[in-house]
């Protein structure tokens, strides 16, 4: 299974994404998520973490010491903005395919690139995936809509779980056991600084 992001920014994001995602993933990294919003003035915030799933502190100030000269190089945001380098934290995006094997038995939402059945918008458990199918099921299914659903990864246009008791448990399992397999220590995920 490629781990490459399927879905992936646009526009000046996707401008930032290609420049950067080079060097985030020469350090060891995988990006997540590039951002551009009105936050502060303008804030990019760049979401990137290990292969296995972690990040710390200290990954988030080597990726942004590696990635600050190149954008201030490149200069792909015309305007002034804050840069903040964090993990995806427990309900992050969903980029790769490996992200809705890794969260399958999880809520999610997701919005797609164009209507599909009715609807662009969809709230659902990750039930399975096979090939580039991923299997959902709905929330709330409307009247006469089956509970269950396939959407080929390339229909997806957004994807994030969904805050739920049992996803705080699972990750917070998840991360105690990468933490200790990889002996580091705890730490709070987020770096940001002045471009």
């Amino acid at each position: 299974m490629s781990d490459a992001r399927i879905i992936v920014e646009t526009g000046a994001e996707a401008k930032v994404a290609n420049i950067i995602e080079p060097e985030i993933e020469d350090l060891g990294y995988r990006l997540v998520r590039v951002k551009l919003s009105n936050i502060n003035g303008a804030t990019l915030q760049i979401m990137a973490e290990r292969p296995d799933g972690t990040m710390n502190v200290a990954g988030c100030e080597e990726v942004s010491r590696a990635i600050s000269p190149i954008l201030d190089i490149e200069d792909p945001i015309s305007q002034a903005y804050h840069l903040e380098i964090s993990s995806p934290g427990i309900d992050r995006p969903l980029v790769r395919l490996s992200d809705f094997v890794t969260w399958a038995g999880h809520t999610s939402k997701l919005e797609t690139h164009q209507i599909v059945n009715g609807r662009k918008r969809y709230k659902g458990m990750i039930l399975s995936v096979e090939g580039n199918d991923i299997t959902f099921r709905r929330e709330a299914p409307n009247e006469g809509e089956e509970p269950n659903f396939i959407l080929p990864i390339g229909e997806i246009k957004d994807a994030k779980l969904v805050m739920t008791d049992g996803l705080i448990i699972e990750a917070l399992k998840r991360d105690k056991s990468l933490r200790e397999a990889n002996e580091i220590e705890d730490e709070e995920e987020s770096s940001s600084s002045e471009n």
